[in-house]
């Protein structure tokens, strides 16, 4: 038998790798792209929970892309207290496999990923379903996904006004810091969930709440707003999908009845929301199979769970810039 090596990619590689803002945003949209064309097999998350959720859980997704030809498995840990040991609250790894063959191709350090890879979705969907000249972001949580959201939404954007709120001072302010630092803009940091909403234009809840609770109130979005909700908890009142001229999901198999966690779990499990009164897969619009934005005064929805095909869209970057720019390592696995 021929001998089998594999691509390591591990954390600080990924860091040098340095995949800019536009990299990320193409990457993430092929994938989508493909998913709307059928060019994928995504196969709903499952969850691990080792304890309770209350102290955390491990998510593992699978999926395939056939136009980069790499199928994929990634495991992340979502551990809210890791923060108490200088830990980030979330920290994956993504396999990367030959779809003809089932041989391993990469091992990739997929913390960094994760994050990217929410944002990114986050920004395509505002791409597609918020007003062109939205100016003002308002976003909840400072979670590692919470930057990349802020950062790509500002890449396609140029905002007039970033809030961000967190329950943390020491974690908002630390927040506020990276992002001025990154973004050269100022950013206000609001200690309550109503001065960082209401009335913005793009609506961002990445929270990390322990149980269901509705603090966004469907009275702060105004008539042409964006509205992402995407915390494992809802966050948001039941009555918020009354007022959407359109709701998107990522996959629908990923948010239909009987799935755990989301933030429109309720909505979903209770009928409100169902595949017949959504709009579309964010695919479908990305590979203009359905319409995006139609109108300066639709009130848009968009509920991602997490793709993976978006993750392994990342790691194939990675791996061809990698290759390119010769870092990384390769291991012996047969």
């Amino acid at each position: 038998m021929q001998n089998i090596n594999i691509k390591y990619i591990n954390g600080p590689d990924v860091a040098k790798l340095a995949l800019t803002d536009a990299e990320i945003l193409a990457a993430v949209e092929e994938a989508l792209l493909a998913q709307g064309n059928g060019g994928t097999v995504i196969e709903p998350r499952v969850h691990l929970v080792p304890e309770s959720s209350e102290k955390g859980h491990f998510n593992v997704l699978r999926g395939y892309v056939k136009s980069m030809g790499v199928a994929g498995v990634k495991i992340v840990g979502d551990f809210v207290d890791n923060y108490k040991q200088d830990l980030p609250s979330e920290v994956g790894m993504l396999n990367l496999f030959d779809p003809e063959t089932g041989i391993p191709k990469a091992i990739i350090d997929a913390t960094a990923i994760t994050d990217m890879r929410t944002g990114a979705v986050t920004a395509i969907g505002a791409k597609f379903l918020a007003r062109k000249d939205s100016k003002i972001l308002g976003h909840i949580g400072a979670r590692g996904t919470a930057y990349w959201n802020v950062r790509l939404l500002d890449h396609l954007f140029n905002f007039d006004e970033i809030r961000v709120h967190s329950r943390r001072p020491e974690s908002r302010d630390a927040f506020k810091e990276r992002l001025e630092r990154d973004l050269g803009k100022p950013v206000i940091v609001t200690d309550n969930w109503k001065d960082c909403l209401d009335s913005a234009d793009i609506m961002v809840e990445a929270s990390r709440l322990p149980e269901p609770k509705p603090l966004f109130l469907t009275e702060w979005v105004k008539k042409g707003a964006f509205v992402v909700p995407y915390g494992t908890m809802s966050a948001v009142e039941f009555s918020l999908t009354d007022i959407m001229d359109k709701i998107v999901v990522d996959d629908w198999g990923q948010c239909k009845p009987g799935r755990p966690f989301g933030s429109l779990r309720r909505h979903v499990d209770e009928g409100k929301v169902t595949e017949e009164t959504l709009h579309a897969e964010m695919g479908e619009i990305v590979a203009g199979k359905k319409p995006g934005r139609e109108s300066e005064e639709e009130t848009n929805l968009f509920w991602h769970r997490g793709l993976s095909t978006t993750d392994i869209a990342l790691g194939w970057a990675l791996m061809a810039k990698a290759e390119k720019m010769g870092i990384g390592q390769t291991l012996r696995f047969a």
